[in-house]
């Protein structure tokens, strides 16, 4: 769920969604690589991932929403619901048992009785379009200046956090 639904097509959107609870779900799992593999299945839909940085909790991207296919909420809800699989495959692999108890337990009972067994991310997201480039760069600008803001301090230099597209 958006807290906007968006559902324009051919133009640049802004996302951010978060893990439950701000838990660096992302690190933890290092799911790092699962995050790039969504990039490349949107691209066989057409779609442009034009900037990101991916955060130990949380993701920010600019995503280029093809014509011809969904729209943003569909594509990151369907994405978060392939991401979340992942996380807890991943978090079941390393035998993080309290983490995963969390995770179920804040699930509520009308989402358990559809099948729902972990709450991985929060349920909304935030999707805005962007019309004018200079939008686009203000927050592709504060996207990639989010790993040394704040309580984060990832890396000296905003350009050598690996999980970004700020070097590129």
């Amino acid at each position: 769920m958006v807290r906007i639904p968006q559902k324009e097509k051919n133009l640049i959107y802004f996302v951010t969604f978060t893990c439950h609870n701000w838990l660096p779900l992302f690190e933890i799992t290092n799911c790092y690589d699962a995050i790039y593999k969504w990039f490349d299945y949107l691209k066989t839909k057409g779609h442009q991932v034009t900037g990101y940085v991916i955060m130990p909790n949380h993701f920010h991207g600019l995503i280029y929403v093809s014509p011809h296919d969904k729209t943003i909420n569909t594509i990151i809800g369907n994405s978060k619901r392939f991401l979340a699989y992942e996380i807890v495959k991943r978090l079941e692999a390393k035998e993080e048992w309290d983490l995963l108890k969390i995770l179920h337990d804040t699930v509520p009972d009308s989402e358990r009785k559809k099948g729902k067994k972990h709450r991985v991310f929060e349920y909304s997201f935030d999707a805005k379009a962007f019309y004018y480039e200079d939008f686009i760069l203000q927050k592709l600008n504060y996207m990639h200046q989010n790993p040394i803001t704040g309580k984060w301090k990832l890396v000296e230099n905003f350009v050598d956090y690996p999980h970004s597209s700020a070097r590129f």
